[in-house]
């Protein structure tokens, strides 16, 4: 019923600012999807990256550095930590961290019966190795770490022993060097097997700084969208009442005016559109309905 009381330029007010508003809508919604996909999706590579450079540490170490060191550990008072692929790709990423851009990143080999108790999961980190073990052909998994609202991604790989001589440092307090014994005490870190999760290499990437750079990414976008619809609003009303309001305007005070006697009334339409038509249609019946005036009077007199 409101509609029905207002009039044609009002009513086409009331549709566009509606189609504004949708389409803003729309437009900002498939955006925001749009953006988030391709923020996941430079989150992803990113992680994938490091991930790789923490393997390729662990296999240069355990190929070169490895049998080079493990001959001193009998001899050694103290434990040599470099022996261990772990604590390379460890001191590697702390390296990489020491970039400003990269100082929140962490890399973790989390194990449920670590040697060094800094290595211990938490609750989070033993469900994925809980996942690695019940699903054996998985072999990466990745994603947002819950309780921090979509602001931190990790990825994370299988931590399973696959070369017999690591076993030498734990498989039974026995066969392991004195010298880690004495830094490592003989509790933790043994009864580890062949191919078997032990744990999970974790990296965690914060992803705020890539969400945050979608978000004024879509705030410049939506600004200018916005812009957009709100210059086509204005440009189309404008339009509206200069090719169709005002001139169906005139042609409804031409038309009053004729309906009160005053033939001489002109509708001033020459265009051959619509409303062109539409005036050359009352002109012509203001025509007729001066000539029918004028012979009803004659024939009165």
């Amino acid at each position: 019923m409101l509609l029905k009381n207002l009039k044609i330029s009002a009513k086409f007010n009331v549709l566009l600012i509606f189609v504004f508003l949708v389409g803003s809508s729309l437009s900002g919604i498939a955006l925001e999807r749009v953006l988030s996909q391709n923020a996941e999706t430079a989150i992803v590579e990113e992680s994938t990256g490091l991930m790789e450079m923490v393997e390729a540490s662990r296999r240069y170490s355990l190929q070169h550095v490895t049998p080079l060191l493990k001959p001193k550990l009998e001899t050694e008072l103290r434990f040599i930590p470099e022996v261990v692929p772990s604590f390379a790709a460890r001191s590697i990423f702390e390296q990489f961290r020491g970039i400003d851009s990269y100082k929140n990143y962490a890399y973790k080999d989390a194990m449920l019966n670590p040697t060094n108790l800094k290595d211990k999961a938490d609750e989070f980190e033993t469900q994925v190795v809980e996942n690695f073990r019940q699903q054996p052909n998985l072999k990466e998994a990745s994603g947002f770490v819950p309780g921090f609202e979509n602001r931190l991604f990790y990825i994370s790989r299988p931590f399973v022993i696959t070369n017999q001589t690591c076993l030498q440092c734990h498989s039974t307090p026995d066969r392991a060097p004195k010298s880690q014994i004495r830094d490592y005490g003989s509790e933790n870190g043994f009864g580890w097997k062949l191919n078997e999760v032990l744990g999970a290499k974790i990296i965690y990437v914060p992803a705020e700084k890539v969400f945050a750079t979608g978000h004024r990414i879509f705030s410049i976008v939506m600004g200018i969208v916005l812009s957009v619809f709100a210059l086509v609003l204005i440009i189309v009303n404008v339009l509206l009442k200069t090719t169709v309001i005002r001139r169906i305007k005139n042609i409804a005070r031409t038309a009053q005016k004729v309906s009160l006697g005053d033939m001489d009334a002109d509708f001033k339409e020459s265009s051959n559109d619509e409303i062109g038509t539409l005036a050359t249609a009352f002109d012509r019946m203001k025509t007729s309905f001066g000539l029918a005036m004028k012979f009803l009077n004659n024939q009165q007199s």
